[in-house]
């Protein structure tokens, strides 16, 4: 697989089809390619080559609310590799999850995140994976299990479930899968025996 590509769009498997509202076209650093010579992609900067991809670039620690989203939604539409994609995501669930008080939009926002990083796991797992070639084992991942929680404390069981079994892939989720399966079950009996007791 490619060692970088020109937007998340692009990576062989992703149903993803562009972040909604950016104007890929009119980002800076969306047409930069990088030099190739040095056996790893150098990305140009004003004062030299980096390896730190654009995307990996745009979005700034400080980052939060609707400015965190928009920059999220635009390094998406960046160069990157399947990692800084990751990571991108990864880093915007974790800011939208500790500001979910100040910003109301935050839970749905990283519901939207979350998932589309489990997408891009199953499409590239090398974004979660130090083995070059064929990945076996997989970094923590922290955006899929907080929605995993996040789904369970809203007691949507069979869609926490759901996701849960989708990172076992990955080596993680297999305690939530056990649990959630517990829970799914014990409301489709509650609800079969409501349904009979009518």
């Amino acid at each position: 697989m490619k060692s970088w590509f020109d937007r998340l769009a692009s990576i062989p498997g992703m149903a993803f089809s562009g972040s909604p509202g950016v104007v890929r076209g009119e980002l800076p650093g969306a047409r930069v390619r990088p030099d190739e010579s040095y056996g790893t992609p150098m990305w140009p900067t004003p004062q030299g080559h980096t390896s730190a991809t654009p995307a990996s670039q745009h979005v700034p620690y400080d980052a939060s609310g609707e400015d965190l989203v928009a920059r999220v939604w635009e390094a998406l539409e960046l160069p990157g590799s399947a990692m800084d994609y990751h990571f991108v995501l990864q880093g915007a669930v974790d800011r939208l999850w500790s500001t979910r008080g100040s910003y109301p939009a935050a839970l749905d926002l990283l519901e939207v995140f979350a998932l589309l990083d489990l997408e891009l796991m199953e499409a590239a797992p090398q974004a979660v994976s130090f083995d070059a070639t064929d990945p076996v084992s997989f970094v923590r991942v922290t955006s899929v299990p907080r929605l995993v929680d996040l789904l369970e404390r809203e007691g949507a069981f069979t869609e926490a479930l759901a996701v849960a079994k989708r990172l076992t892939r990955f080596g993680q989720g297999e305690d939530a899968v056990g649990r959630l399966s517990e829970k799914a079950g014990a409301l489709a009996a509650e609800a079969t025996a409501a349904d009979g007791a009518w």
